[in-house]
């Protein structure tokens, strides 16, 4: 192909492929749950509602909570929290639902 070819010039191929691409990562990016954000306030609302719930049960003698549905015990409630959304996030992707 030669530069004087008008095909080299109106060739969108790349460009298209380039668009999509973008495209994509923007979708994953909108729907990837964000962990890292969580603050300490924000993290002990969720716990204590977990506790409601039933979800994670704290053991009082040792500092500890327990999520029950993993089994997984946790000293801090900002680790409890980073760890349950990125739990249900993964369960989540595995069974098809949206949060």
């Amino acid at each position: 192909m030669t530069i004087t070819d008008p095909n080299s010039i109106d060739d969108t191929a790349d460009d298209y492929s380039r668009f999509e691409a973008r495209l994509v990562a923007r979708d994953q990016d909108v729907t990837r749950v964000v962990t890292a954000d969580i603050g300490g306030t924000t993290a002990r609302q969720l716990v204590t509602e977990l506790i409601d719930n039933g979800v994670v049960t704290p053991v009082p003698g040792k500092q500890v909570f327990v999520h029950e549905p993993s089994g997984t015990a946790f000293d801090s409630s900002a680790q409890l929290a980073v760890f349950h959304q990125g739990w249900t996030a993964a369960r989540d992707d595995v069974t098809g639902e949206e949060s």
